[in-house]
């Protein structure tokens, strides 16, 4: 077998194993939330902003510092991500050097250069468009954080406006996290496809060591004991939100 054809075997699998893996981590949020890390923390974020939102004039200040440290972490992985994609795109450009030498197996013909280049640069580039929709989210959750919903709301009957404003603050809070972790696994996607310049060996090696790490940090095997509690706090607060509607 020619040493080509590892890129059209090895990448393949390599890719397919990291979808995979994000499928069913997806599957699992879906359905098993208080398993996973990013359900938990959604959840408590829904928490926090009640929270916050109880008493505007004492809790203002440390919900705006909290956001504001979320917007620059955000910040600077899509200065980073912009930085790169500007250095990805000088090296397809550029025709110095031999970069075949770069190589132990795999094609090394200049067309498969760029492709390799072009899957970095659309990485990075989708991690930039991502981290800024996590920044514009946050931004709007510091504003509609500090809206004194319970005093504009004190003389209505009921309180329902409030539980909806709450409910709609906690969720511009919650996409702004999952735009900035769906921007963080577009750097994860690019360390296999960094790797695959080097050929295809250490493509697909680096993708089974970091589902394997992923799969350790995306999962809360500790709080699997009280799963169970958070899932039932979940509906009752869905079915309290329901009935206020």
């Amino acid at each position: 077998m020619k040493l080509e054809y590892l890129d059209y075997i090895l990448v393949p699998l390599g890719m397919g194993l990291m979808i995979f893996y994000h499928l069913w981590l997806l599957n699992r949020i879906i359905h098993r939330p208080s398993s996973t890390v990013i359900g938990l923390n959604a959840f408590n974020r829904r928490l926090w902003v009640q929270a916050m939102m109880e008493d505007v004039s004492k809790n203002g200040v440390l919900a705006v510092q909290t956001l504001r440290n979320n917007i620059m972490a955000s910040t600077l992985l899509a200065s980073t991500a912009i930085m790169l994609c500007s250095l990805i795109a000088v090296l397809m450009t550029s025709n110095t050097g031999e970069r075949s030498v770069w190589l132990a197996f795999g094609d090394k013909s200049d067309r498969a250069f760029s492709i390799k280049f072009f899957a970095i640069l659309v990485c990075f580039l989708v991690a930039f468009l991502l981290n800024v929709q996590s920044i514009r989210y946050y931004s709007h959750a510091s504003i509609l954080i500090n809206v004194p919903f319970k005093q504009l709301m004190a003389d209505s009957s009921g309180g329902h406006s409030l539980m909806i404003n709450q409910d709609y603050v906690a969720a511009t809070v919650n996409r702004g996290s999952y735009f900035w972790s769906l921007g963080l696994r577009a750097f994860y996607f690019s360390s296999p496809l960094f790797l695959w310049i080097f050929g295809p060996i250490p493509m697909f090696i680096t993708c089974c060591v970091l589902v394997s790490l992923l799969y350790f940090l995306d999962l809360t095997i500790d709080s699997m004991e009280c799963s169970v509690e958070v899932v039932d706090a979940e509906e009752t607060m869905i079915r309290s939100l329901a009935e206020n509607v």
